[in-house]
C-alpha cells in the first residue's frame, strides 16, 4: 500500500501542532504498518519552505520518519490540471492554488491513498481517490 502524505500532516508532526500533531503522528505510523508512505515534490517544497533554516535537518527528519521522495508523472500532472479546471469553474474565484491539485493528481494516479487532514477538499475533486485523516 503506498499513502501519499499531505504537507499538513508534515507540518503537524514537525511542529508539533498542539491539536492534530500526535493525530497525524499516529496515522502515519498506521500507514508505516500497512506499506510506504511518500511525498511529491510540491510537499518537499511547502515543507522546506516552513523549514528553510534547517533544509538538511529536514530532509534527514523526514527520511527518519519513513517519507519517501515520489517525483510526479505527466499523467498525474494531466489529472491535476483536469481537476484544477473543475474547480476554477465550478467555483468562479480562485481560492485554491495549484498545488493542492498537483498533490492530488500525484496520489491518485501513482499512490493507493492520501492522508491528509483537507478530505473535504480531495474528496470534492478527486473523487476516485482514497482519502484517509486523522
Amino acid at each position: 500500500m503506498i499513502t501519499a502524505v499531505d504537507t499538513n500532516i508534515l507540518i503537524d508532526i514537525l511542529e508539533p501542532d498542539p491539536v492534530y500533531g500526535l493525530l497525524s503522528k499516529e496515522a502515519l505510523k498506521r500507514c508505516l504498518l500497512e506499506g510506504i508512505a511518500v511525498a511529491c515534490e510540491v510537499v518537499w517544497a511547502e515543507v522546506a519552505v516552513a523549514y528553510s533554516h534547517a533544509r538538511d535537518e529536514l530532509v534527514n527528519t523526514l527520511k527518519e520518519i519513513g517519507i519517501q521522495f515520489s517525483p510526479m508523472s505527466f499523467e498525474a500532472s494531466l489529472m491535476a490540471a483536469r481537476c484544477w479546471s473543475e474547480y476554477i469553474k465550478r467555483s468562479n474565484k480562485k481560492r485554491r492554488i495549484a498545488a493542492d491539485f498537483l498533490i492530488g493528481g500525484h496520489a491518485l494516479v501513482q499512490c493507493d491513498r492520501l492522508l491528509t487532514r483537507d478530505k473535504g477538499f480531495y474528496r470534492s475533486y478527486f473523487k476516485d481517490l482514497n482519502v484517509i485523516s486523522p
